[in-house]
């Protein structure tokens, strides 16, 4: 089972997304409507990653997707969602923080 929790409150000017369970071909493109709709408004988005257990290369296309034509943080990623950003490289490329705190005063 997926959820999304959406907040839009915090001292910094993104919204948070903390989207919890396992995102694949079937669950990225719910995620990814979301976080379109945030960054139509405020052209970025924060994703606390806190809370997501699974993922495969969808999302990892939908993260970089979102980087190349918006401010996209990354706040807290699990280490499974860690070792597999950086078995990619992508960990190189995307702005990866280590608390939601950091990424929200980054």
């Amino acid at each position: 089972m997926t959820s999304h929790d959406h907040q839009d409150t915090g001292p910094g000017p993104l919204p948070v997304i903390a989207p919890r369970g396992e995102f694949d071909y079937e669950t990225v493109p719910l995620l990814q409507a979301q976080i379109d709709a945030a960054v139509a408004v405020h052209g970025g988005v924060i994703l606390d990653a806190t809370n997501v257990t699974f993922t495969d290369s969808m999302f990892l296309t939908m993260l970089l997707a979102t980087h190349q034509h918006s401010r996209l943080r990354i706040a807290n990623p699990s280490p499974r969602l860690a070792h597999l950003l950086s078995i990619y490289g992508v960990d190189q490329v995307l702005h990866i923080y280590p608390t939601l705190h950091a990424a929200r005063t980054a």
